[in-house]
């Protein structure tokens, strides 16, 4: 894995050879910024964005975001190993003060955050689990979101989840096995 784009375009990025993970494959990364960055229906810029990466794994959206100059990524995973990979990556990087990482449930983070307003929030989260829309009722009850935000949702394809009541869905794709949900918050 290597990041795509940016002032760290080409650099390694470490992942987990496990069954139990799944890295965000290169193809759908490369698709989520060019819809970020060429779309119509999604007005945000990267540039000096605080990102929210929950269910980040080894993170490699956030790392991304922060090669295309974002100022802030907030991680959140509660896999220690990939938190430790994460880690390694950051370090690796040499982009410890662009970074936050918290190794705990993503509801746990939610429920003790403080008032931080991000630009783009992106949800990861393992294709089996669907409780993370009481995830994203939490942020919006929160409002842990700026005004001009995109929610980025990645799931599988055949997924049905009910956010009708969430978030205002703007676009959404389908790459191979991933379906890619953009939204903003109601």
């Amino acid at each position: 894995m290597r990041i795509i784009s940016g002032n760290l375009k080409g650099k390694k990025i470490f992942f987990l050879k496990t069954s139990s993970t799944r890295p965000l494959k290169d193809s759908v990364k490369e698709n989520i910024f060019n819809i970020l960055t060429h779309s119509q229906l999604v007005r945000i810029t990267l540039v000096k964005a605080k990102i929210l990466d929950l269910y980040s794994g080894v993170g490699s959206f956030g790392l991304e975001c922060i090669s295309r100059k974002a100022e802030k990524v907030t991680f959140v995973e509660k896999d220690k190993n990939a938190a430790d990979i994460l880690k390694k990556n950051i370090l690796n990087l040499k982009i410890v003060n662009k970074t936050e990482i918290y190794t705990d449930e993503v509801k746990n983070f939610l429920q003790d955050i403080k008032k931080i307003k991000y630009e783009i929030i992106f949800f990861d989260p393992p294709f089996a689990k669907h409780d993370y829309v009481d995830e994203l009722k939490l942020i919006h009850e929160k409002k842990l979101y700026d005004k001009n935000h995109i929610v980025i949702i990645h799931r599988e394809k055949n997924s049905s989840d009910n956010l009708n009541k969430i978030i205002n869905q703007l676009i959404i794709k389908n790459y191979g096995r991933s379906k890619l949900i953009f939204g903003q918050f109601l």
